[in-house]
Protein backbone atom coordinates (compact mmCIF):
# COMPACT_ATOMS: atom_id res chain seq x y z
CA UNK A 1 0.00 0.00 0.00
CA UNK A 2 0.79 3.70 -0.88
CA UNK A 3 1.46 6.34 1.44
CA UNK A 4 -1.35 8.39 0.02
CA UNK A 5 -3.16 5.33 -0.17
CA UNK A 6 -2.30 4.70 3.60
CA UNK A 7 -3.24 8.45 4.37
CA UNK A 8 -7.02 8.17 2.52
CA UNK A 9 -7.62 5.00 4.19
CA UNK A 10 -6.31 6.37 7.38
CA UNK A 11 -8.84 9.51 7.00
CA UNK A 12 -11.57 7.14 5.71
CA UNK A 13 -11.89 5.35 8.94
CA UNK A 14 -12.56 8.48 10.73
CA UNK A 15 -15.11 9.66 7.81
CA UNK A 16 -17.56 6.92 8.12
CA UNK A 17 -15.55 3.83 6.46
CA UNK A 18 -15.24 1.96 10.37
CA UNK A 19 -19.22 2.15 10.87
CA UNK A 20 -19.91 1.07 7.22
CA UNK A 21 -17.61 -1.62 7.37
CA UNK A 22 -19.27 -2.88 11.04
CA UNK A 23 -22.44 -3.15 8.97
CA UNK A 24 -21.01 -5.28 6.65
CA UNK A 25 -20.17 -7.52 9.47
CA UNK A 26 -23.35 -7.30 10.90
CA UNK A 27 -24.81 -8.35 7.59
CA UNK A 28 -22.34 -11.28 7.48
CA UNK A 29 -22.54 -12.75 10.87
CA UNK A 30 -26.77 -12.61 10.19
CA UNK A 31 -26.04 -14.58 6.72
CA UNK A 32 -24.10 -16.96 8.63
CA UNK A 33 -26.39 -17.57 10.82
CA UNK A 34 -28.53 -19.00 8.47
CA UNK A 35 -26.80 -21.75 7.19
CA UNK A 36 -28.31 -21.18 3.89
CA UNK A 37 -26.33 -17.91 3.56
CA UNK A 38 -22.94 -18.98 3.87
CA UNK A 39 -21.74 -17.93 0.55
CA UNK A 40 -23.27 -14.49 1.06
CA UNK A 41 -21.70 -14.15 4.59
CA UNK A 42 -18.11 -14.74 2.79
CA UNK A 43 -18.82 -12.08 0.23
CA UNK A 44 -20.51 -9.82 3.30
CA UNK A 45 -16.51 -10.22 5.11
CA UNK A 46 -14.84 -9.79 1.66
CA UNK A 47 -16.37 -6.56 0.95
CA UNK A 48 -16.47 -5.78 4.86
CA UNK A 49 -12.62 -5.65 4.66
CA UNK A 50 -12.66 -3.54 0.84
CA UNK A 51 -15.31 -1.33 3.11
CA UNK A 52 -12.36 -0.53 5.65
CA UNK A 53 -9.50 -0.09 3.41
CA UNK A 54 -10.86 0.91 -0.20
CA UNK A 55 -8.23 3.21 -1.34
CA UNK A 56 -5.85 1.02 -3.17
CA UNK A 57 -8.03 -1.25 -4.50
CA UNK A 58 -11.14 -2.04 -6.74
CA UNK A 59 -13.85 -3.84 -6.94
CA UNK A 60 -14.13 -5.46 -10.62
CA UNK A 61 -16.94 -8.14 -12.25
CA UNK A 62 -15.12 -11.83 -11.25
CA UNK A 63 -15.66 -12.97 -15.36
CA UNK A 64 -13.58 -9.88 -17.24
CA UNK A 65 -10.73 -10.30 -14.79
CA UNK A 66 -10.27 -13.91 -15.04
CA UNK A 67 -11.48 -14.14 -18.09
CA UNK A 68 -13.87 -17.05 -17.73
CA UNK A 69 -17.37 -17.38 -16.30
CA UNK A 70 -18.02 -19.08 -13.27
CA UNK A 71 -21.02 -20.09 -10.99
CA UNK A 72 -21.33 -16.89 -9.08
CA UNK A 73 -21.22 -14.19 -12.35
CA UNK A 74 -23.89 -16.37 -14.56
CA UNK A 75 -27.68 -17.05 -13.83
CA UNK A 76 -26.80 -18.34 -9.91
CA UNK A 77 -25.01 -14.86 -9.51
CA UNK A 78 -28.06 -12.92 -10.37
CA UNK A 79 -30.35 -14.77 -8.45
CA UNK A 80 -28.03 -14.77 -5.71
CA UNK A 81 -27.44 -10.89 -6.04
CA UNK A 82 -31.42 -10.54 -6.17
CA UNK A 83 -31.53 -12.43 -2.73
CA UNK A 84 -28.75 -10.45 -1.30
CA UNK A 85 -30.91 -7.43 -2.11
CA UNK A 86 -33.32 -8.43 -0.50
CA UNK A 87 -32.12 -9.43 2.75
CA UNK A 88 -28.76 -7.16 3.20
CA UNK A 89 -28.21 -4.99 0.03
CA UNK A 90 -30.35 -1.88 0.22
CA UNK A 91 -29.85 -1.04 3.74
CA UNK A 92 -26.32 -1.26 2.77
CA UNK A 93 -26.48 0.67 0.32
CA UNK A 94 -28.95 3.45 2.29
CA UNK A 95 -26.61 3.36 4.80
CA UNK A 96 -23.15 4.16 2.36
CA UNK A 97 -25.93 6.86 0.62
CA UNK A 98 -26.28 8.65 3.53
CA UNK A 99 -22.71 9.05 4.89
CA UNK A 100 -21.96 10.22 1.41
CA UNK A 101 -25.04 12.65 1.77
CA UNK A 102 -23.63 13.96 5.23
CA UNK A 103 -19.71 13.84 4.39
CA UNK A 104 -20.62 15.75 0.49
CA UNK A 105 -22.23 18.59 2.40
CA UNK A 106 -18.42 19.61 3.53
CA UNK A 107 -15.57 20.21 0.56
CA UNK A 108 -13.13 18.10 2.38
CA UNK A 109 -15.66 15.09 2.57
CA UNK A 110 -16.15 14.88 -1.11
CA UNK A 111 -14.01 12.20 -2.15
CA UNK A 112 -15.01 10.05 0.80
CA UNK A 113 -18.63 10.74 -0.39
CA UNK A 114 -17.81 9.40 -3.60
CA UNK A 115 -16.43 5.96 -2.93
CA UNK A 116 -18.96 5.87 -0.42
CA UNK A 117 -21.11 6.07 -3.55
CA UNK A 118 -19.07 3.41 -5.03
CA UNK A 119 -19.56 1.13 -2.37
CA UNK A 120 -23.63 2.15 -2.42
CA UNK A 121 -23.57 0.17 -5.60
CA UNK A 122 -21.61 -2.50 -4.76
CA UNK A 123 -23.81 -3.14 -1.74
CA UNK A 124 -26.58 -3.47 -4.01
CA UNK A 125 -25.67 -6.22 -6.21
CA UNK A 126 -21.57 -8.00 -4.81
CA UNK A 127 -21.91 -11.30 -6.19
CA UNK A 128 -19.69 -11.96 -8.74
CA UNK A 129 -17.59 -9.06 -7.89
CA UNK A 130 -13.46 -9.38 -7.02
CA UNK A 131 -11.44 -7.15 -5.07
CA UNK A 132 -7.82 -6.63 -6.34
CA UNK A 133 -5.23 -4.01 -6.59
CA UNK A 134 -5.91 -0.53 -8.13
Amino acid sequence: MSGLSLLLNVLWIVFGGLWMAVGWVIAAAIMAVTIIGLPWARAAFTFAAYTLLPFGQKAVPRDVYYGREDIGTGAFGTLGNIIWFVLAGWWLALGHLLTAFALAITIIGIPFAWAHLKLAGLALWPIGKVIVPA
